[in-house]
Formats: structure tokens, C-alpha cells, sequence
């Protein structure tokens, strides 16, 4: 989301070779709140509890989506539209912080925001103030930029910045509040900072004895997780925490996580659950796409993300300030040929299908400057494996056009440096089993050993 999101100092967590040799350039070294009652994190039930027995084993059981087919025909609902219809007891009597942008939305696209002063005064509760991470409540802020704190002319609402001064809220900001509420679409990467925004938010609700309602909604990634867990030295705004690059969780289900595995444990957490959900298909949710940021455009864009945003860390385009940000890159230096070599490299990869295209950035890296390079088509879904994917992106780049460096060039030389691509990544091994000539896939089947026991443990926090 971020290009040069500042670091954090919070606490978290054999390559085979290319038949060509390792890539050298000259001087480079390459609450869940069931819809019964507001329950403690340690006693979870999934949503719909009036159309099944309550579970003997709460927040490890059948909640909502489990053991069902995909024939499914339980009616979708957002966390905020189960909220609104039957948990609005949550909020009684409190003065509510609500942590929102222009994804905080029910499936009409009415806003989060609207819908809680709407109805404040009938259920008893004062939304108090708004809080903005990256981007802004609005959506108005460009990547990385500096969010202002100021009143919301369409509330009167003071708005709290978290990506300004501070990305965590201060005792200060929480002061005139009893519970925050966070209703912000994921998409389903360690590096899309709404996540760190959320654990922020979490730690600092616990610290200063506030109450805390996550709204869930659809991770566009489904379940399945992919890449390296993020590594202990590496910890910054895109990626404080030891979850993977494709952590496969809902907002809702990362909240249980960072509470059971990070924090401390005092924290007061409900989560509202969504109704019929199945994150085996989330590409069947009926509730229209809500760009999350300037350069999520598209669901499709969502989907490629987790991959395409580490060409963040390469001086080639990932095609911001173009109509097809992360499904485009190119730079001035990528050929006709350059082309045809990558998509020949890239063909073996499922779920998607590429084309040479040509394009000037307007902002960006490369801006004003007419870029050779190629276009990401999705043709199938459920096939891509979107971090797989962006590991071949970099290797066949790296590899085939010779111009191609990591972003920070003379910076990034050595083992000791960090590099974009290793905040992206989680880890220095990826760039070092690049610059040693591994096979993409043998990077591939380096995370896959690590994933077990994240997934193990992410499972107990599965609410679908």
C-alpha cells in the first residue's frame, strides 16, 4: 500500500540453483460477538447461533461456513449489517471511536459512519470521534501520505489521525471514549497496513482499559496463507507481527490472533461475525467492491496484490499512476523482447494470463516516462497463487532485463542490508536465495515448512 512506510520498533517474530546462475549485475549482489451476547475472546461463537445449537466448543467449532458446502444458502451479511440488525447492544451507553474509511460500508454502500449516528440516539450510545489510518477516513490521501488530524465536515466529528504522528492511538485520543469500533476492508497481505492499524489500535485499547468491536468482513484471499512469517528484526509499519505475506484470516479472525498470540491479554474484544460467508469462495460474496486505497481499484487488483505488491522493491513501475496498478509493470528499459521472455518465463504460473502492454506513468516511479512492460490478465481465482506469483515476477525480472535492480541500487549489495524486499518479504532469505540463483519455487518450498505452524495455530481462530 505503502512505498515508504516508516519503521517501527515494536516487537513482533539449500537454495536450488537457476540453470543460468545466480543473477549478478556489476555491483550488485543480487467478538467476536455471536448474535446472542457479547462474549470474551476465550468464549467466541460464530454468527447465526439461532440456526444451529450453540458449540460445546466455542471459536473452535462449526461457526459460520464450517462443514458446509459451497451450495450454501444462508443469505451474506457484513459484520457491520449484523451490528446494525441485532448487536447494536455492544455499543449501549457508551461513547463509541469508530476506526473507518470508505470501505466501512453495509452491502447498500451505506456508510459505517452514517449508520451509527442514524441510530445512536435509539440504542443509547454516542459516537464520539472518527479515526483515520492511511489514506484517511475519506479515502483522500495518497500512498505514504501524511494524515492530518481535523474535523469531518459532514459529522462535525473530530477526525484522530493514525498515519500521521503517531500510527497508534495515545491516551489522549482515546480519552473521551469507551469503545473503539474498527470497520475496515482488508485485502488479505501483511504489507496492507489497515492490519497494523487494527493491532495499533488493539494494544492501545488494551492499555488504556478501553472496550474493542471488530465489524468482519471478506478477506478477497480466502483461506489459504502463503510466504515467509514475518522474521524478529524486521518489524515495521508493513509488518509488525509474525504472520505470513498471505495470512488467509478475515479482519475479525487476525483481531482473535493478535490478542491470543501478541497482546497481553486483558483486552475486552468482541468481534461480529459475517453471515454467510465461506472463505473457500470468497469470490461469491454478494456486497459490491469499495476500493480500499487509490491503487486497489478492482477486486482483481485485491487479488494480485499480495504478490505484485513486492515490485515495490525492484526501480520497475508496479504501474501506480496507471488504469491498471499491480496488474501492469514496466520501465523505459523494458524491450519488446524483455516482454516476451517474461510472459514465456511466467506461462507455467496457474489463474492468470499475460500480454505485452506499454504505458507512461503519471505519478510514480517512471512518471512521464514511456515504459515498455506487461499486463497481468486473472482469468481463474481460485487457481492464483498470488505470492507465488510476484516471487517469479521478481526472479524473471532480475534475471532477464539487466537494467532491473532493487529499488534502493547501491544500498541493497550486502546480506547485512535491508532492503524493500525484505520488509516486503519478511525476511532477508528471499533476496538472497534470488541474488544466489534459486528457482522461484524453491523459494516457494522454503515458507511452505514455516506455514504449518502458523496455520495450526491460526485454525483456533477460525470463525468460518
Amino acid at each position: 500500500m505503502n512505498q515508504q512506510s516508516p519503521r517501527s520498533d515494536h516487537r513482533r517474530g539449500a537454495p536450488a540453483a537457476h540453470p543460468e546462475g545466480p543473477i549478478a549485475r556489476p555491483m550488485r549482489r543480487r467478538t467476536l460477538a455471536g448474535l446472542t451476547a457479547a462474549l470474551p475472546v476465550s468464549a467466541v461463537l460464530g454468527a447465526a447461533a439461532q440456526a444451529a445449537p450453540p458449540d460445546p466448543h466455542p471459536g473452535r467449532g462449526k461457526g459460520p461456513g464450517r462443514g458446509k458446502g459451497r451450495g450454501r444458502k444462508d443469505p451474506f451479511r457484513l459484520g457491520v449489517e449484523n451490528l446494525m440488525a441485532e448487536r447494536l447492544d455492544l455499543l449501549a451507553g457508551a461513547s463509541v471511536g469508530l476506526i473507518t474509511n470508505p470501505t466501512g460500508t453495509d452491502s447498500a454502500l451505506r456508510s459505517t459512519i452514517d449508520l451509527l449516528v442514524d441510530a445512536q440516539d435509539a440504542a443509547g450510545f454516542r459516537l464520539t470521534a472518527l479515526y483515520g489510518p492511511e489514506h484517511g477516513v475519506r479515502g483522500s490521501v495518497p500512498a505514504g501520505g501524511y494524515v492530518e488530524d481535523y474535523t469531518d465536515e459532514k459529522t462535525g466529528l473530530p477526525v484522530r489521525s493514525l498515519y500521521g504522528k503517531t500510527q497508534k492511538p495515545t491516551p489522549e485520543m482515546l480519552e473521551d471514549i469507551d469503545v473503539l469500533v474498527f470497520d475496515i476492508q482488508d485485502i488479505g497481505a501483511r504489507f496492507y497496513t489497515y492490519i497494523w492499524t487494527l493491532y495499533y489500535a488493539m494494544e492501545a485499547a488494551e492499555e488504556n482499559g478501553k472496550r474493542f468491536v471488530v465489524l468482519d468482513r471478506p478477506n478477497p484471499l480466502g483461506r489459504q496463507a502463503e510466504g515467509f512469517v514475518l522474521e524478529d528484526g524486521l518489524s515495521s509499519f508493513v509488518g509488525l507481527t509474525a504472520i505470513p505475506q498471505r495470512h488467509g484470516l478475515t479482519v475479525g479472525e487476525l483481531a482473535l490472533y493478535f490478542a491470543d498470540e501478541f497482546l497481553g491479554g486483558d483486552l475486552d474484544l468482541s468481534v461480529v461475525p459475517m453471515s454467510g460467508y465461506d472463505p473457500r469462495t470468497p469470490q461469491t460474496v454478494d456486497s459490491p467492491w469499495v476500493l480500499p486505497s487509490p491503487n486497489i481499484p478492482t477486486r482483481e487488483t485485491a487479488i494480485v496484490y499480495a504478490g505484485t505488491g513486492l515490485l515495490e522493491s525492484l526501480n520497475v513501475s508496479e504501474g501506480r499512476g496507471t488504469t491498471t496498478p499491480f496488474l501492469w509493470f514496466g520501465a523505459p528499459f523494458i524491450t519488446e523482447a524483455h516482454a516476451d521472455q517474461i510472459i514465456q518465463d511466467l506461462s507455467v504460473l496457474p489463474g492468470v494470463l499475460l500480454r505485452p502492454m506499454s504505458a507512461t506513468p503519471t505519478t510514480s516511479k517512471h512518471v512521464g516516462e514511456f515504459c515498455g512492460g506487461v499486463q497481468i490478465h486473472l482469468v481463474d481465482e481460485e487457481a492464483i497463487e498470488p505470492v507465488r506469483l510476484g516471487i517469479h515476477l521478481i526472479a524473471t525480472l532480475l534475471r532477464r532485463v539487466e537494467e532491473a535492480d532493487w529499488r534502493e541500487g547501491e544500498k541493497c549489495r550486502t546480506a547485512e542490508d535491508t532492503c524493500w524486499i525484505d520488509n516486503l518479504t519478511g525476511t532477508r532469505r528471499t533476496r538472497q536465495m534470488l541474488e544466489d540463483g534459486a528457482e522461484p519455487d524453491a523459494i516457494v518450498d522454503a515458507w511452505k515448512k514455516e506455514l504449518k505452524d502458523f496455520t495450526r495455530r491460526a485454525r483456533a481462530h477460525h470463525l468460518y
